[in-house]
């Protein structure tokens, strides 16, 4: 069996990385599977090491403080009534903004 460059045994093989790449469409080369075979295998070669020292008592996080939401509450307030929002429109049409045509017209 093939070691990586600590002398290990890989944890994906290149056959397996060829598998995988097929799986995601992707077309790798020859070199890129012998190259991406022990990159991939030292990831999984870390991930492992970390498992060791990660303790069952601590729960896993995605970041280093805790999140808090910062929104305010989805209330309903009174706010502008259609006439006051038009009010300072230079024209409008149907409660709407009326606004010059641009789709469309020829250059």
């Amino acid at each position: 069996m093939p070691t990586d460059a600590h002398g290990h045994d890989p944890a994906i093989t290149r056959d397996e990385v060829a598998h995988l790449a097929h799986l995601a469409r992707i077309d790798l080369t020859e070199a890129e599977l012998d190259h991406l075979a022990p990159q991939l295998a030292e990831i999984l070669d870390s991930i492992a090491s970390i498992r060791e020292v990660a303790a069952d008592d601590i729960p896993p996080t995605s970041h280093s403080v805790p999140l808090t939401n910062v929104f305010r509450a989805d209330e309903v307030r009174p706010g502008l009534s259609a006439a006051d929002a038009l009010a300072g429109a230079p024209e409008c049409e149907q409660q709407r903004f009326r606004v010059p045509r641009i789709l469309g017209e020829e250059a």
